[in-house]
């Protein structure tokens, strides 16, 4: 990172540092003045910037002007070598000792959310050092796409996913390894989890929200949560059947009144038809057999559902030159009048989806 005038720097070899009052790029020096009003003469490799610091939250803001690169991998040290010890203290706060950590995404051009490419940021809100490691693909082509080490209450950009990548990251595996430097603590569990994340969420603009870490809409997984929740679902299937016939036996006998179960809602069917979506290989195929293909997919999924009254479906056609969505309103007013559709919500799937209600 180049070191502007104003920036807040602290040295690497040293104790110290301060605010930069000038620059000489000629010799590759930066002039700090510290909190006495001293002018220090520096080598610019001999200092790191310090992260601007959101101050409602006590946590570094993401510079949205300046890409970060990938971190380099962490390499086992030789035997007898330590870490090295921070030349600043870590505050520590009492909330820190729960290990929280989190994966940010940003799409590149939110209003492109049918094209843009995503950064994805891993947020480290804890006392503790994390050596970490994210892996995706499928077995047997698995692959580490960012690893190393990440201070406590930072942010870091770990990695770019481009369109053509999201596939791989629906399911990835997290790994985070916490300690702390230098004094005594309690150890916390290693963290090995594998997540699914639906590619369809980076299409929606409200998978994009206002978070405590970030001054912009991100898409925000909480790793820690993820991996109780795991826990949570293997401690269930651990149960035994002979558990679960004698719950089920003192349930027959209970003199409870029996409730009556208030009749649920179905959950709303999404289905993308994007050509991409539906197909692994476009090859050889014309504009009109991928919309022939696009719109049997319609009448499939209506025909799936056409006994399921009430039923919403939403079919996410994207904006483009309006054709499919033209053939989809066709058939709609004539083949399928008695169904209601209407432009399905725009907080949720911008100006490219329509709603379907089975009447």
């Amino acid at each position: 990172m180049i070191i502007k005038k104003g920036d807040t720097v602290r040295f690497l070899n040293a104790i110290g540092g301060g605010v930069v009052s000038r620059v000489d790029e000629k010799k590759g020096l930066v002039y700090v003045e510290d909190a006495d009003g001293f002018e220090i003469p520096t080598l610019e490799r001999d200092c790191v910037v310090v992260p601007q610091v959101n101050v409602e939250t006590n946590f570094p803001v993401k510079d949205f002007t300046t890409k970060t690169t990938k971190p380099d991998p962490i390499l086992p040290s030789p035997v007898g070598e330590g870490l090295g010890v921070r030349s600043e203290p870590v505050i520590e706060t009492p909330d820190g000792e729960n290990l929280k950590a989190f994966l940010a995404f940003f799409p590149i051009d939110i209003k492109q959310l049918q094209t843009t490419d995503y950064e994805c940021y891993l947020v480290n809100d804890s006392n503790y050092f994390l050596y970490y490691n994210i892996v995706n693909g499928e077995n047997g082509n698995l692959k580490s796409v960012a690893n190393g080490m990440i201070e406590p209450n930072m942010q870091e950009q770990i990695a770019e996913v481009t369109k053509n990548d999201l596939s791989n990251w629906e399911r990835i595996r997290v790994q985070l390894l916490p300690f702390k430097q230098g004094k005594n603590y309690t150890p916390q569990s290693v963290v090995d989890i594998n997540l699914k994340i639906n590619a369809v969420k980076f299409y929606k603009l409200h998978s994009f929200t206002e978070n405590d870490y970030f001054e912009e809409p991100a898409m925000i997984i909480d790793v820690i949560q993820e991996k109780e929740n795991v826990e949570e679902n293997t401690k269930l299937t651990q149960i035994s059947p002979e558990e679960i016939k004698n719950a089920l036996f003192q349930k027959e006998n209970s003199n409870h009144p029996k409730l009556i179960k208030p009749k649920q809602q179905a959950e709303i069917i999404e289905v993308d038809l994007h050509i991409n979506e539906l197909l692994d290989n476009i090859s050889g195929l014309s504009n009109a057999d991928m919309l022939q293909y696009q719109l049997e997919k319609f009448h499939e999924v209506l025909a799936e559902n056409k006994t399921r009254k009430g039923q919403k479906i939403v079919f996410i056609h994207g904006k483009g030159e309006g054709v499919l969505r033209k053939e989809i309103e066709k058939l709609l007013k004539t083949q399928y009048k008695n169904y209601y559709f209407q432009d399905a919500s725009f907080r949720e799937y911008g100006f490219g989806a329509t709603m379907v209600v089975i009447k």
